[in-house]
């Protein structure tokens, strides 16, 4: 039996626990400088059974799959061992050179740290230590001799060294060759693989000196190295706990999105994958890839204190099942500190661009925000939970309107946290009040104009204009439409006006931030227009100055502090 190790489970400083299966990917997310690096540190050193300088982890437990006898057996017939070693009972193997006496006792004391063994079972793959990894080392003789590199294993297997080059092929769409007629090292070429001439096989010199035309790997640019060096490591090398900061660095965004598909599809059964990243794409790949195993952690920091939120592989599935999360960028918002849900991407525009004034001209610290296009906000409720199983610190802003119809209002307040019985009263009577303001128009007048458009309407086609003339007929016939155009100033005065003031502060407090102008547009009435028209044009004025826009201001100002 091939013996392994493995992390049952990992305490962290915040007093949270996780069980991992021995199988599983771990992947630790969040906002920069929470400790996601620092966190895959801390565990490559509690594996080694360092326990000074660690600031996220308290401790690990690691199991193993056979007996003390059963591993040194192995040792010994696995490596290549001179006669005198084997006399001064040392063995010599992969980051191995220890006495056996010392191997053994460290074999029956390794639930906490695997001290001599740590190199030989697990790796800590750091984005430059990827970029080495593929450089070529020193031949061995395949018959005799135990890989002492990842290379050596595609070097001594044509199966394995084909599937590899054809996950390489994918993202660079070329071949990735062996070379295993180089001499004392063994190199890899990138390029269309050679095919022997009639007559000839791979030593045939002619066939050497294709390979050797062939451009080599480690002298290419970062990216292929390091993609290359991820996938070695993880998929190729004998290790069974492999860690690995940013496997996206150096890679395009469709190439990180691959890596993570590949290695959540394609990872060997009998090893562990602990990743630390900061990227989406990487992590919808992985998501891409439907495996039931990838286990996500995140990470955040409130001031020197970590805080620890597990994903387990039941609820990812469940997260990524959801169409709006999978097909738009709002996963993004677990990489930030806050993510703020708005109706439109006009919306969005605007309230970025204004952060952006605000921080530039009054030297305030730039938040870690995201705000995201909802596309409406029935869909603002689903996209609330979702981000709240992340664990990530969500507020939603709405237009006036939100609070017209109990759907989806209650399931917003309920998402952001908040007991709507304790809003229900006092929202009833401000419906109640606007409800019974009536329309600024009659029925009759509403046919008259309506009909009016129509009967001077002589085009084939029927004109834009006119559509956006009998919209805004209709839109002068509801009360509601004319208080989302108003906003609050439409509430009657009175105990209506005070219940809307005292369910708006409550409504801040769990992070739901009604538009009281009514709409987007109502912070600059001088720009006609609506939606990105009215945005690009009022992304023009100076935003952290103009007066007309001082509401703008003061409303993204309680957002942000």
């Amino acid at each position: 039996m091939t013996p392994r190790v493995w992390i049952n489970n990992i305490n962290f400083n915040d007093g949270s626990k996780i069980e991992i299966e021995k199988d599983e990917i771990l992947v630790f997310v969040g906002p920069n400088n929470v400790g996601k690096s620092v966190t895959l540190a801390d565990l490559s050193n509690k594996i080694l059974r360092k326990s000074h300088n660690a600031k996220t982890i308290l401790s690990i437990e690691l199991s193993k799959n056979v007996n003390v006898d059963e591993l040194i057996d192995y040792l010994y017939k696995s490596s290549t061992i001179s006669d005198a070693d084997k006399n001064k009972q040392l063995i010599r193997s992969y980051k191995l050179n220890q006495h056996e006496m010392t191997l053994r006792h460290q074999w029956n004391n390794s639930e906490e740290g695997l001290e001599s063994f740590a190199g030989y079972f697990s790796n800590y793959l750091t984005t430059i230590d990827r970029l080495k990894s593929v450089n070529p080392p020193q031949s061995i003789s395949l018959a005799n001799q135990p890989p002492s590199h990842p290379i050596h294993i595609l070097e001594r297997d044509d199966k394995i060294e084909l599937k590899f080059s054809n996950f390489f092929n994918r993202a660079f769409g070329t071949d990735l060759v062996v070379h295993r007629n180089a001499g004392n090292l063994v190199p890899m070429h990138i390029g269309k693989r050679p095919e022997p001439d009639e007559g000839e096989d791979r030593i045939s010199l002619n066939y050497v000196k294709k390979v050797e035309n062939l451009p080599k790997l480690h002298e290419q640019g970062d990216g292929m190295k390091s993609f290359v060096g991820v996938l070695l490591n993880s998929f190729i090398s004998q290790y069974t706990i492999v860690l690995i900061d940013e496997p996206e660095a150096f890679l395009h965004p469709p190439q990180a999105r691959l890596l993570g598909k590949m290695i959540g599809k394609d990872l060997p059964t009998d090893r562990q994958l602990f990743l630390a990243t900061h990227s989406g794409d990487f992590l919808r790949g992985l998501l891409d890839s439907e495996s039931k195993k990838i286990r996500v952690v995140r990470i955040d920091r409130n001031g020197n204190n970590n805080k620890f939120c597990e994903l387990s592989p039941d609820k990812i599935n469940q997260i990524w099942s959801d169409p709006i999360l999978r097909h738009s960028n709002i996963l993004d918002g677990i990489f930030h500190k806050r993510v703020v849900i708005c109706e439109s991407d006009s919306d969005c525009r605007f309230y970025s661009a204004i952060i952006e004034s605000l921080v530039e001209k009054q030297e305030l610290s730039s938040p870690d925000i995201m705000f995201v296009n909802c596309g409406g906000k029935h869909r603002i409720p689903q996209i609330v939970m979702a981000l709240k199983r992340l664990n990530v610190d969500v507020s939603v802003i709405s237009d006036f309107d939100v609070i017209n119809n109990i759907h989806p209002l209650r399931k917003i307040v309920e998402n952001l946290g908040g007991n709507w019985d304790s809003f229900n009263s006092k929202w009833l009577s401000v419906k109640k009040a606007i409800d019974e303001k009536g329309p600024e128009l009659k029925t009759t007048e509403v046919k008259s104009q309506i009909s009016f458009i129509l009967d001077n309407t002589t085009d084939r086609v029927f004109p834009k204009r006119n559509a956006t003339a009998i919209k805004d007929v209709l839109k002068k016939s509801s009360s509601w439409s004319h208080a989302k155009h108003i906003g609050s100033s439409f509430i009657p005065p009175g105990e209506a006006t005070t219940f809307f003031n005292q369910i708006q502060q409550n409504f801040k407090s769990i992070g739901l931030y009604i538009v009281e102008v009514g709409e987007l547009e109502g912070f600059c009435r001088s720009e006609g227009g609506h939606g990105p028209k009215w945005v690009n044009e009022v992304l023009k004025k100076d935003l952290a100055t103009d007066p007309e826009l001082e509401k703008a201001r003061e409303f993204v100002l309680q957002i942000i502090s």
